[in-house]
């Protein structure tokens, strides 16, 4: 049973790290678009672009499509520890 504790943790800690990582990864690219538009607002002479107005959506993009990433690698490693000890019992 140590063995299958010890599963559980590493498929949390993945996701965990997942989580992070695809957060981080929107919020970048939200910032880098952000400062795309702005420099071309700025060379066209259009309206001020606001930072608030771009990364506002795009933290609440990059939380819950990190939390669906997260939250389906749990899934799947639970599942799969739960399967993979239930086999095990009946070898």
């Amino acid at each position: 049973m140590c063995a299958a504790r010890l599963a559980v943790v590493l498929w949390i800690a993945w996701a965990v790290v997942v989580w992070n990582v695809v957060f981080d990864h929107v919020t970048i690219m939200a910032g880098r678009h952000y400062v795309y538009a702005a420099f071309a607002a700025a060379e066209t002479g259009g309206s001020y672009l606001r930072i608030g107005d771009w990364m506002r959506p795009a933290v609440a993009r990059a939380f819950w499509t990190a939390t669906i990433a997260a939250g389906t690698i749990v899934v799947v490693g639970f599942v799969a520890v739960r399967l993979v000890a239930r086999a095990a019992r009946t070898l």
